[in-house]
């Protein structure tokens, strides 16, 4: 599963062509890969305008409507992506409603810095985040509705670890994925999250947010039981990668709004220790 569609570090933990990926699948990792990030480029990268991010994404969304068959012609600006997700389309039947939805998402971090609920919060990445577990499955020509759903929670916990690690970086961007419901449930504001030191009831927001992932996490988890073969090691080192993340900002606390989580060789040994303790 990926760190999916927001963060600077680009789907850092997508598996793209990695060892453990089947050699016949690479190309199709590889593509969906490609896809994704080029979008999520256009979407953040550079100094364009809003409007201007906008008609990138549509002219994108077009172009993949043309690789994908439709009739109208392609602009020829994006060969590198098209070109190679192009056979992937069609020798692997892609569902391109989840291509879709992956721009919409893209679009809608254009325009939208905060939200309002945890439900408007989860509605974005059903459409950010959960494509790309879905369309990986999809790989694996695994399509029960148990395995889709369990894909969803580790591929949405991801994205919501994802957001809280971030949260020094997304601040100064005028960017708040801490939903407005949340916040209020420990009487904050985006405002007050923002001064320091930071005011009471902080680290329990923090903590909050991060059982509200780990949860989600762990009900995905038995998906790692039922991946074939690599893609279940694959799967598990990503779990693991996610609640060690989460571990890291639950103990940087309020601090996490300064400075990012990073992790080290130890936490990458105990990772691998901790998937291989998953097995069985």
């Amino acid at each position: 599963m990926p760190s999916p569609a927001h963060g600077v570090d680009h789907y850092e933990n997508f598996p793209v062509a990695s060892l453990l990926c089947p050699t016949r699948l690479r190309p199709a990792v590889k593509a969906i890969y490609h896809f994704a990030r080029t979008a999520d480029d256009l979407a953040d990268e550079g100094q364009a305008s809003a409007s201007q991010r906008l008609a990138e994404l549509e002219q994108f969304e077009a172009d993949l409507a043309s690789c994908a068959g439709a009739h109208s012609p392609s602009s020829g600006r994006w060969p590198a992506v098209f070109d190679a997700l192009a056979p992937v389309l069609r020798d692997w039947d892609l569902p391109l409603e989840l291509l879709k939805d992956l721009l919409s998402a893209f679009k809608q971090d254009v325009v939208q810095p905060s939200y309002a609920n945890q439900a408007e919060l989860l509605d974005y990445c059903r459409r950010s985040a959960n494509p790309i577990g879905r369309l990986l499955l999809h790989l694996y020509q695994i399509r029960d509705e148990t395995s889709l759903q369990q894909s969803d929670d580790i591929c949405t916990a991801l994205q919501l670890i994802n957001f809280w690690q971030d949260l020094s970086v997304d601040l100064p961007r005028g960017r708040l994925y801490l939903p407005s419901d949340l916040l209020a449930a420990h009487a904050l504001s985006a405002q007050d999250i923002q001064r320091q030191p930071a005011p009471a009831g902080t680290g329990a927001l923090i903590d909050s947010a991060v059982d509200w992932a780990q949860t989600l996490m762990l009900r995905g988890a038995p998906l790692t039981q039922t991946m074939p073969g690599r893609a279940g090691w694959e799967l598990r080192l990503v779990v693991q990668g996610g609640l060690r993340i989460a571990q890291r900002v639950r103990h940087l606390g309020t601090k996490v709004l300064q400075e990012r989580p990073k992790l080290g060789r130890t936490d990458v040994a105990l990772m691998v220790w901790r998937s291989l303790l998953m097995r069985g």
